[in-house]
């Protein structure tokens, strides 16, 4: 077989350099940042199989995983997402989109059970719709960018699990979907409250391959008891993030490795028979105030030189 007209002749393979081979494939990429990103993408992986002499069982069984992962996605669980923050990877992307300033709230997770629309309550609202038994629990909290300027009109999407370590799309026919959710939004003065119970530590999801794979390595499935928080609002760099239950087992193992110190709050009892009256909670109940720090985004167009002409 003759190669003479090939178009383009350092195109054909060779092992030694097989990275570069394929990455020159994508020079014509007219997206310079797609092009990037899968020019790494090559290197890296051709590297690893170069560093590990993957053999074609092992490379087979890969794709058979993968294949699995998403056999396992369906319209309230996301396997692929679970695959990504037990090996780490979630919590890389978050932290590096989320670094900026040491006042601003910490990025952690979004997690695999933001799959469904929270709805949308007043502050103060109970999220507990389905009267789940679990300590009450009161949470306020106040969004400011990182002059302290406060941030009204901020949308805070807020989930997490009941006292048994289940979220409202694991127990659909008990809880209801929308149970232990909400979107709020902020006031004039920046801040939110609702009411809700003391969510606990769970397993995560084990019955697919990400289950597998952590028992092949001998890893637990648990994550320390947290409330998900989403909070968006414009100029503002949207913050995923979590907080974390002080003292919660598995909070210095998280399977996802998703805590961070600064995210981690004491939830301590107040016995005030008039405050819990004033709030509409059982005296005594427990309570956590988060303060929320965001990152005013430049606008478009302008970087640190000022307008680009």
């Amino acid at each position: 077989m003759s190669f003479e007209n090939t178009a383009v002749p350092n195109q054909l393979f060779d092992a030694e350099h097989s990275a570069a081979i394929v990455a020159s494939s994508f020079d014509a990429t007219p997206d310079p940042r797609l092009r990037e990103l899968l020019t790494a993408l090559v290197a890296h992986l051709h590297a690893f199989v170069h560093e590990v002499r993957l053999t074609p069982d092992e490379w087979e069984r890969a794709i058979e995983f993968l294949t699995a992962t998403g056999h396992m996605c369906t319209d309230s669980r996301q396997e692929f997402i679970l695959l990504s923050d037990t090996l780490g990877v979630s919590m890389l992307v978050e932290s590096l989109a989320g670094e900026g300033g040491a006042d601003l709230t910490e990025a952690t997770v979004e997690g695999p059970f933001h799959v469904v629309a929270s709805p949308e309550r007043e502050n103060g609202a109970s999220l507990n719709d389905a009267d789940e038994p679990g300590d009450p629990l009161l949470v306020t909290g106040r969004v400011t960018d990182e002059a302290g300027a406060p941030v009204a009109g901020a949308t805070v999407d807020v989930w997490h699990a009941n006292a048994d370590g289940f979220y409202d799309v694991q127990k659909p026919e008990a809880m209801g979907v929308g149970d232990l959710r909400a979107a709020l939004t902020t006031d004039d003065g920046g801040r939110f409250w609702f009411r809700s119970i003391v969510p606990s530590y769970y397993p995560i999801p084990t019955d697919g391959p990400v289950g597998g794979m952590l028992r092949a390595t001998g890893r637990h499935e648990f994550r320390p008891a947290h409330v998900h928080f989403q909070v968006t609002a414009p100029g503002l760099r949207r913050l995923t993030t979590h907080l974390f239950v002080g003292g919660s087992p598995y909070i210095d193992s998280d399977a996802v490795f998703g805590v961070k110190e600064s995210l981690v709050f004491d939830f301590p009892w107040v016995d005030d028979a008039a405050r819990a009256a004033e709030v509409g909670l059982p005296n005594p109940f427990r309570h956590v105030d988060f303060p929320v720090v965001l990152h005013r985004e430049e606008p478009a167009g302008t970087g640190a030189g000022g307008t680009v002409g």
